[in-house]
């Protein structure tokens, strides 16, 4: 990642979450904590940010109210290339005439870019999954009522009558803070309550994530792993993981983020 790229997530970070360390941004931009140190040390110079012991914090703090979890900005271009590969082989999962819903996040958003020659029935409580499908595909798109939280792009509402109840989908499509033995992992309460009511609506829930989240861990699950029909990840996932996800019954599906290419284990369970 180039400097200018490091230093824009870093600026993002720390006006999303007033004090970020070296190590959160270490993981973010996959860069030494030496860089990171560097890259700190040049923004507190031009006074865009303050240097503090072992990490960095905003010269304007943030309004406070902001969903946990990182802003949609801020990880949009991390391990893109590996969140493409897995919204691909997403949406090679999806048939003509399918109703899906799309849940808000980062590596969901891919899905859009393989979405223009579909004509499906879609629900996302995305922001902008649904303003990008509007505008640049043929699909039906429905979004629930509620507060739009810019920082996630989501649209969330703590209320039961919304436009959720009278939508039902063959599959949910999800990412994840983290994946493990425990299930699936989000930062959010509010996020979990969402999710969960969207699940509700759902045959199928297909979980899509990196195969770095399989090492992150958080304090929340939103659900066991036997609730996951499937699994898209990345070919860098450890022996250790797909043997656990394949263990917990659910079909796992690696995708290749340098040819695109997609395999299906073939000792999973489908």
């Amino acid at each position: 990642m180039h400097e200018r790229e490091r230093h824009r997530i870093i600026l993002s970070a720390v006006q999303e979450k007033s004090v970020v360390t070296i190590q959160d941004i270490s993981e973010l931009t996959e860069a030494s904590e030496a860089t990171i140190r560097r890259d700190i040390a040049a923004l507190h110079v031009q006074g865009k940010i303050r240097r503090v012991r072992g990490g960095a914090e905003a010269v304007h703090p943030p309004q406070l109210g902001n969903l946990a979890g990182r802003p949609f900005r801020v990880s949009e271009s991390v391990n893109i290339d590996k969140k493409r590969a897995i919204a691909r082989a997403a949406v090679d999962l999806c048939e003509a005439g399918d109703a899906i819903i799309i849940n808000g996040g980062t590596t969901t958003f891919q899905m859009v870019h393989y979405m223009a020659g579909h004509r499906m029935q879609v629900m996302t409580n995305s922001f902008a999954i649904a303003e990008h499908l509007v505008k640049h595909s043929k699909n039906t798109v429905t979004v629930p009522g509620g507060a739009i939280y810019r920082e996630q792009s989501l649209i969330l509402s703590p209320f039961d009558n919304d436009a959720i109840r009278n939508f039902y989908a063959r599959r949910m499509f999800i990412g994840a803070q983290g994946v493990g033995p425990l299930g699936i992992m989000e930062a959010d309460a509010l996020i979990i309550q969402s999710e969960q009511k969207l699940m509700h609506q759902a045959d199928e829930l297909v979980v899509m994530v990196d195969s770095s989240k399989f090492n992150r861990r958080s304090s929340l699950i939103l659900c066991a792993l036997d609730r996951v029909s499937v699994v898209i990840t990345d070919d860098g996932i450890s022996e250790e993981a797909a043997r656990m996800v394949e263990n917990a019954g659910v079909r796992l599906v690696v995708a290749s983020p340098v040819t695109q290419a997609v395999r299906e284990d073939s000792s999973s369970v489908a």
